[in-house]
């Protein structure tokens, strides 16, 4: 049998700078993904861990670690005492690179539920590590990619909204996606780095799309009619427009319906 795969890469040529990836029917049946790059094509489980192994018999090597955790824990009463040494850390985290791999894939191919998976299953790994790592270097050695992955994982979550058409709750994804990586950065003294993250920057870029998807009512466009005004120093036009909003703002109010006083008996 002619292993050779030279035909199959001459009809998917490599694109450089541009991220290629597709879905395939695999011989056992089941879908597979692939990435083309520069050496080759990388073939993914749609499933389950994406090389396809089960170490230990688990889906995952974080899978084992965590039922070793679980153990513990029936044996000690405590998670005191439970660490992970360099080499299971190394373990961990190339197999956090399968998944990776297949979550971005996954987001290309707009499969937005499984970034959510794996992104999800990531952000687990990254939380094992810190905690469980014997050494310094493990336990921080995959948090300066956590604001990515938390970006990843809002845009997907919010993607997933924006499928079952509920703006509201794509709005909210994104927003607590901001609000997980301005608080990690808070947290490791580095609060000046939220104004200069591209994750952070993705984020708002995403929200503001999403906000002008939403319909706007009558105050939205004499607000923004407002700012523009001010902006460009026509300040009568800016004065009436104040009036007609606070005349606006003043009727909504009066149509609110207020809560009854209970009265006292």
């Amino acid at each position: 049998m002619n292993e050779d795969i030279k035909h199959i890469l001459e009809h998917w040529p490599y694109e450089p700078g541009k991220i290629s990836v597709r879905r395939v029917l695999g011989a056992d049946g089941t879908v597979k993904i692939q990435m083309r790059l520069n050496l080759g094509i990388l073939q993914m489980e749609a499933t389950g861990r994406p090389d396809g192994q089960r170490p230990h018999g688990r889906e995952s090597l974080l899978d084992y670690q965590e039922s070793k955790l679980a153990d513990h824990l029936l044996r000690r009463g405590s998670e005191e005492g439970f660490t992970l040494g360099a080499q299971a850390c190394h373990e961990l985290r190339e197999e956090g690179m399968q998944y990776y791999h297949r979550y971005l894939s996954n987001f290309f191919l707009e499969e937005y539920a499984a970034v959510v998976r794996d992104t999800e299953r990531n952000l687990r790994l990254f939380d094992f590590l810190h905690k469980f790592g014997r050494h310094e270097a493990d336990r921080q050695s995959q948090e300066g990619y956590r604001p990515y992955v938390l970006m990843m994982n809002a845009r997907a979550k919010a993607y997933v909204a924006l499928h079952e058409e509920d703006l509201d709750r794509a709005l909210a994804e994104v927003n607590s996606g901001l609000e997980k990586i301005r608080t990690f950065f808070e947290e490791h003294g580095q609060p000046q780095l939220v104004s200069k993250s591209n994750e952070v920057q993705a984020l708002l870029e995403l929200r503001d799309e999403l906000i002008s998807r939403k319909p706007q009512s009558r105050l939205d466009v004499l607000r923004q009619r407002l700012a523009e005004a001010i902006e460009a120093e026509q300040y009568e036009r800016a004065a009436a427009l104040r009036d007609e909003i606070r005349q606006l703002e003043e009727g909504e109010s009066r149509e609110t319906p207020q809560n009854p006083q209970r009265s006292e008996t």
